[in-house]
């Protein structure tokens, strides 16, 4: 069930970082805020990962706390952005998300979803960048 919400979930990736590139000039920034908006609300919901490992332990270590907040409040930055910039501080984010997941994860003994992680950070993330580019 994971694989297939995963797999749902990129699709929005996927389908505006095309729309980017082919759109009329009227929509293009509506199409682009879109993207970058949904690329937002995922990388703050992976940082918010962090804050469910935390709840689980009684003295959770601090980072886990604020990496779970970090990514939710430049994911706020990249959408009050101009939306070209904030697709590649989102994309940044995921990338950068999924390499403090690669320890955070084998840390707190859920390196099992690590290959799903990986799926999802590295198409959203080439999503926003080739979006970025035709920004």
């Amino acid at each position: 069930m994971a694989r297939r919400l995963v797999n749902a979930a990129i699709v929005p990736f996927v389908l505006g970082a095309l729309l980017v590139w082919i759109v009329r000039e009227e929509a293009h920034a509506d199409v682009t805020l879109a993207l970058v908006a949904y690329a937002a609300v995922i990388v703050a919901f992976v940082g918010g990962v962090h804050w469910g490992l935390a709840l689980r332990l009684p003295d959770p270590p601090r980072e886990l706390l604020l990496w779970g907040l970090l990514p939710t409040l430049v994911s706020w930055l990249a959408v009050v952005m101009r939306p070209g910039a904030g697709l590649v501080i989102v994309g940044v984010m995921l990338v950068a998300g999924y390499l403090i997941d690669r320890h955070v994860y084998v840390q707190q003994g859920v390196a099992h979803w690590l290959t799903l992680r990986f799926r999802l950070a590295a198409i959203a993330a080439l999503s926003c960048f080739v979006a970025a580019a035709g920004s």
